[in-house]
C-alpha cells in the first residue's frame, strides 16, 4: 500500500478515535450532572421527585396494593397524583376467545366508562393513616365527557368520599386508537358536556389533567426529530386552546404536551408550547411530561434533549414530571422514566429542575387541597354514613 494511504488512513483512524473520545466524555458528563443533581437533592432529606400522572390500576382494573405502592415510593417519590382509568376493556369471547385482554391495544372490543373506579380509589386512599394519606391526591376520573350529566358524577364523588379528590383526570377527549374504541358518543374539545366540566373544576378548585392528541396519527406534520421550521396546523390544536381560553379560572394540565404513543411531536412543537405560555391567556396552563412514550422523542438525541431543556428553563413554573405508571411490579419498572430523563435533567437549570421535579406540583396541589376542602364545606351535606369522617 503506497504510503500516502496509509496516512491517510491512519488520519481517518485518529479522527474516529478523537470523535469516540468526545462521545464518551459527553455522556460521562451527562450521567455526573445528574448523579451530583440527585446526590445534592438526597442530602438535603427531600425526595427527588413528585408524581403528576399515575394509574394505580389498569384497563381491566386490576393493580397495585396501594399500600404495596408506598413501599415503591419509598423516600425516593414524595406525593402521587393518584388515579385509576376511567375506561375498561370489554373482553368479548367472540373477539379474543378465552384469551382476556388487559389493554386496549389486545382486543377490537370496546371500551366503556367505568365510574366505580373512582369510589375503588378513594377506599384504597382512606385505608391509609393520615400520614400516609398526605403523600397522596386522589383524582376522579370515571366520568364520560360527552355527558352533561358528568358533572353530577363529579358532585357526588365529593360529597360521597369528602376530604379526599384533589382534582379530575387523567381523562381523555382525543387519544390515538382509544376514542374511536369508547361505546356511544365520540368526546369532542367542542361539546358543552366538557365546559360544564371544566366551569365546575374551576369553582371547585379542582386541578384538571386532560389527555388529547395535539393531531392525528401519521400526520406529515409530524417529526421524530426537533423542527423550528413550522408546518401545517396540527388538527386538535386551536380546539384546545379555545378550550382553555374559556375556562381561564380552572387550572389544565395537558398531559404529554399533546404527544402519544404515534403522535410524535408535530413541526415547531417546542415553538407552539413557547408562544402558549408566553400568551397571559394561557397563564392556567401546564403541562407534564410524563409516559415512557413520549419521552423517547425528548431523549432521542442531544438536539431534541436541548431543544426540550431550553422551553422548560424558558418557563420553568408550567411543566411537571410524572411517570404514566400503570400498576407497576418494582421502584425500577415505576421509575424507569425518571432514569430515561437523566440526560434532560442535566441540561436543566437547578431552580426549574426543582421546579419540574418538586415544586411545581406541591404548588398547584397544595392550592387545590387548600380550595377543594373550603368549598366542600361550603357547599355539601355530608353523604350517609360519612359523618364524622371529616373534610380537613
Amino acid at each position: 500500500m503506497p504510503a500516502f494511504e496509509k496516512i491517510g488512513l491512519m488520519r481517518s483512524s485518529s479522527i474516529c478515535l478523537k470523535l469516540q473520545l468526545v462521545n464518551i466524555v459527553f455522556l460521562v458528563c451527562v450521567v455526573f450532572l445528574f448523579w451530583f443533581n440527585s446526590a445534592a437533592q438526597t442530602s438535603s432529606d427531600q425526595p427527588e421527585l413528585n408524581d403528576v400522572h399515575f394509574h394505580l390500576t389498569n384497563y381491566v382494573q386490576e393493580g397495585i396494593d396501594i399500600h404495596d405502592f408506598l413501599a415503591l415510593m419509598g423516600n425516593k417519590v414524595g406525593r402521587v397524583a393518584i388515579f385509576g382509568i376511567p375506561l375498561q376493556q370489554q373482553w368479548s369471547y367472540q373477539n379474543s376467545g378465552d384469551f382476556a385482554p388487559t389493554y386496549y391495544l389486545q382486543s377490537d372490543a370496546p371500551l366503556y366508562y367505568y365510574s366505580f373506579t373512582d369510589a375503588y380509589i378513594a377506599m384504597a386512599y382512606r385505608s391509609l393513616t393520615q400520614e400516609q394519606q398526605s403523600r397522596f391526591d386522589p383524582m376522579i376520573t370515571g366520568f364520560n365527557p360527552s355527558d352533561m350529566y358528568a358533572v353530577d358524577h363529579i358532585r357526588r364523588a365529593l360529597k360521597t368520599f369528602p376530604g379526599v379528590f384533589s382534582g379530575i383526570g387523567e381523562f381523555t377527549i382525543h387519544k390515538e386508537f382509544v376514542s374511536s374504541k369508547i361505546a356511544g358518543e365520540i368526546a369532542s374539545l367542542q361539546n358543552p358536556a366538557l365546559d360544564r366540566i371544566l366551569d365546575l373544576a374551576g369553582e371547585v378548585g379542582l386541578v384538571v389533567i386532560i389527555h388529547n392528541d395535539i393531531d392525528t396519527p401519521f400526520s406529515p406534520n409530524q417529526s421524530d426529530t426537533p423542527s423550528s421550521e413550522p408546518g401545517p396546523q396540527p388538527v386538535y390544536l386551536s380546539q384546545m386552546q379555545a378550550l382553555i381560553k374559556r375556562h381561564p379560572k380552572t387550572t389544565i394540565i395537558w398531559a404529554h404536551t399533546g404527544m402519544g404513543r404515534i403522535v410524535r411531536p408535530v413541526k415547531a412543537h417546542a415553538a407552539i408550547l413557547d408562544a402558549m405560555l408566553s400568551d397571559s391567556a394561557f397563564s392556567n396552563l401546564y403541562f407534564d411530561i410524563s409516559w415512557t412514550e413520549v419521552a423517547k422523542y425528548i431523549v432521542s438525541s442531544p438536539e431534541a434533549t436541548q431543544t426540550a431543556a431550553n422551553l422548560i428553563n424558558r418557563h420553568p413554573d408550567r411543566f411537571l414530571f410524572g411517570t404514566d405508571e400503570v400498576a407497576p411490579k418494582d421502584q425500577r419498572t415505576y421509575l424507569r422514566i425518571f432514569d430515561l430523563y437523566a440526560p434532560l435533567f442535566a441540561l436543566l437549570t437547578p431552580d426549574a429542575s426543582e421546579k419540574l421535579r418538586r415544586k411545581n406540583y406541591e404548588r398547584l396541589f397544595d392550592e387545590a387541597r387548600r380550595r377543594v376542602r373550603s368549598w366542600e364545606r361550603d357547599n355539601l351535606t355530608p353523604a350517609p354514613g360519612n359523618v364524622g369522617s371529616g373534610i380537613n
